[in-house]
């Protein structure tokens, strides 16, 4: 109870391309998977860049180490 079948959704989806027929709902399907194709692909040109700034983090830590151990670090 409360839960929809299969046969629920294959009447919504029937009513829908009745309603706007099945160019309206091509196009917005087309429009969405572009959106989602440009939105792997910004995640990924950024996946680089944190991969760098984490490396330069991981160089810098042992000198930031070495210089408390030598008694120059902050107090």
């Amino acid at each position: 109870m409360g839960g929809l079948s299969i046969w629920h959704w294959l009447i919504v989806l029937a009513v829908v391309l009745l309603l706007f027929g099945t160019g309206r709902v091509g196009n917005l399907m087309g429009e969405l998977g572009k959106g989602m194709k440009a939105f792997k692909n910004n995640i990924a040109d950024d996946q680089p860049a944190k991969d760098a700034s984490m490396l330069e983090q991981q160089t810098r830590a042992p000198e930031a180490n070495a210089g408390q151990k030598a008694g120059q670090g902050k107090v």
